[in-house]
């Protein structure tokens, strides 16, 4: 393994950093908010998902809820697009260890969360904030009398709305893109709902 020049692991942190939701969301409508209905998610985002997907895991988490909807299309920052399914998370935090690794051409990119952090908890009003995936689940599980695993068999036991406050463990999934979203913050707020403390690491072939 070798280092690149500072200025490259750079350029690669501060990308990742952006898809995984680091930016700062007011809830306003964007310009974005005018096309039609057809056009590709996610509307008003101030990046493009790159095509090589995140592969995220966590060993502990707490929601209030997870929705499902299927047959949503994105558009990738190479031009193209994908059908693929769109998560949405209220009130979602890291209990115990969350790891992101993107494997692109030329690099891999790992944020390590090992212990609590929050992909959209509550902002420092109490606040409740949203976070939405888009990508496939391939694996989530919940505790109710036993344990239930599988994003479809929850979809089949629950509906279409999982309730996930008594905690979710064993997450997985390949994730194009994260946003964490404050819907009720106002325009001269300063709070950031992405809280991943840990480390990142890029390496080279």
């Amino acid at each position: 393994m070798t280092r690149r020049p500072p200025s490259k692991p750079l350029a690669v942190t501060t990308a990742l950093l952006l898809a995984v939701a680091t930016a700062f969301w007011s809830g306003q409508p964007s310009s974005a908010a005018g096309r039609t209905a057809a056009a590709p998610e996610p509307l008003g985002v101030p990046f493009l998902p790159a095509p090589d997907p995140l592969h995220v895991t966590i060993a502990s988490m707490v929601a209030v809820s997870m929705t499902v909807d299927r047959n949503v299309t994105i558009r990738l920052s190479d031009g193209t697009t994908r059908t693929t399914t769109q998560y949405t998370f209220t009130k979602l935090k890291i209990r115990s260890h969350m790891n992101v690794t993107q494997r692109a051409p030329g690099h891999t990119v790992t944020i390590d969360v090992p212990n609590e952090g929050s992909l959209g908890g509550y902002d420092s009003a109490g606040k409740p904030e949203t976070t939405t995936m888009w990508g496939n689940i391939t694996n989530v599980c919940v505790r109710v009398l036993v344990k239930i695993c599988g994003v479809q068999g929850l979809l089949d036991f629950f509906g279409s709305l999982i309730p996930l406050t008594a905690g979710a463990e064993d997450f997985v999934g390949d994730i194009y893109a994260i946003r964490t979203v404050d819907d009720h913050a106002a325009l001269d707020s300063t709070d950031n709902p992405v809280h991943l403390p840990g480390t990142i690491t890029v390496t080279v072939p």
